[in-house]
């Protein structure tokens, strides 16, 4: 019986160490391995763990990425997704539909085309005046995640110093002279 179990063990140890990129009709799926597209090629989808996708040519579909960066140099057909890292499109750059960002930069160059939303949720924008954005362009700035935390400690600063002020007021109704400190 524990032959069998340490078999399997064994087998499962085997094929988890031996992944391979998954390549699916021109998907490009990396994990702690960079996805380069050069100029003059493309792939259908681009996702990338851990890693970046440096695309001089063009992404047929979509880029997520997650904990890297994304950098188009041409274009992108649908939506490009980034989570923890920068993207980067170049001047006169396209992006088909979403450009979104989770925790990152975004820096658009001179003439970049995104035809439908551009999120930015807790990061930051830094585009050309001609960039062109098809629909609703919204930007929530990495600091609104301090107002809850500063919030938390002004009220944790505030208990503190009535808990303090409570014991003294005892101690001075208790011995009638103030504490030394």
């Amino acid at each position: 019986m524990t032959r069998r179990i340490l078999a399997r063990c064994l087998a499962c140890a085997i094929l988890a160490f031996a992944v391979l990129p998954a390549h699916a009709n021109r998907d490009a799926v990396q994990f702690a391995s960079d996805i380069n597209v050069p100029q003059g090629s493309s792939v259908h989808d681009a996702v990338c763990f851990f890693c970046s996708v440096n695309a001089h040519g063009a992404i047929d579909h979509d880029v997520v990425v997650f904990f890297g960066n994304v950098r188009i140099a041409s274009r992108a057909d649908h939506d490009v997704v980034n989570f923890f890292g920068q993207v980067v499109a170049d001047d006169n750059a396209t992006i088909g539909h979403d450009l979104v960002s989770f925790f990152g930069v975004i820096q658009l160059g001179h003439n970049v085309v995104v035809n439908h939303d551009l999120v930015v949720m807790l990061g930051s924008l830094r585009a050309a005046n001609s960039v062109s954005i098809g629909k609703d362009r919204v930007v929530e700035p990495a600091w609104l995640l301090c107002i809850p935390f500063l919030i938390l400690g002004l009220i944790i600063f505030f208990v503190i110093r009535a808990i303090r002020s409570y014991r003294e007021r005892q101690l001075f109704n208790a011995y009638q002279f103030p504490p030394r400190h």
